[in-house]
């Protein structure tokens, strides 16, 4: 038995912290893991940067409530769901994820979890450093042959301890790093590369 594992922002969803930016006018807050590798170095960023302008969670989850899963994922995620068991691992917080998973027909998702104080996001907890990784060699120990899918440098662990690792319309720097993962410009192409691969 196969199973999927794919990165949610940037792979099926955009990037919360781009469209938060766009609304807010800060710029700094555009960063994301395909510009900053270092997570804890982003997100202490990010917190200092929503303290600095007096935002807080309500602010971005406003932002959210408007954004839709990007043309063809829930598609595509459907259409997995039929042949494999399909996972989402990522870097974003549950208090973050819950309406555009709902979009998604609530795939399974692995994530972290803000703590906020009086809706101050105060910090965050990780689930285990290094998690995507962390599930995938877990899901392996299992006896699954594990397939992937991610666009950023957090998603490379979990890519290179997958059977199958495919970078998915990421950005010229993490091709140009990661030159030995496959590429991947669209769901159809994504799904086909995973169907040669459960056939050989």
């Amino acid at each position: 038995m196969e199973i999927v594992c794919l990165d949610l922002e940037g792979v099926l969803v955009p990037e919360i912290w781009i469209n938060f930016a766009e609304r807010t006018g800060i710029d700094a807050l555009r960063a994301t893991t395909r510009d900053i590798p270092d997570y804890n170095q982003l997100m202490a960023q990010r917190l200092a940067i929503l303290d600095q302008h007096g935002l807080g969670i309500d602010d971005i989850q406003d932002v959210i409530a408007t954004m839709t899963p990007m043309d063809g994922a829930l598609e595509f995620v459907e259409s997995l769901r039929t042949r494999y068991q399909v996972v989402i691992l990522s870097d974003t917080f549950y208090e973050f994820a819950k309406p555009l998973m709902a979009q998604l027909n609530w795939p399974t998702l692995f994530c972290h979890r803000l703590h906020v104080e009086n809706a101050r996001i105060s910090g965050y907890t990780l689930r285990m450093a290094d998690h995507k990784r962390a599930a995938v060699s877990a899901f392996k120990a299992l006896n699954f042959k594990v397939f992937a899918a991610g666009d950023s440098y957090n998603d490379t662990g979990m890519l290179e301890e997958a059977e199958l690792g495919v970078l998915f319309q990421a950005p010229d720097n993490v091709i140009a790093d990661f030159p030995h993962l496959p590429l991947s410009h669209s769901y159809q192409e994504l799904s086909e590369i995973f169907e040669n691969a459960k056939a050989r």
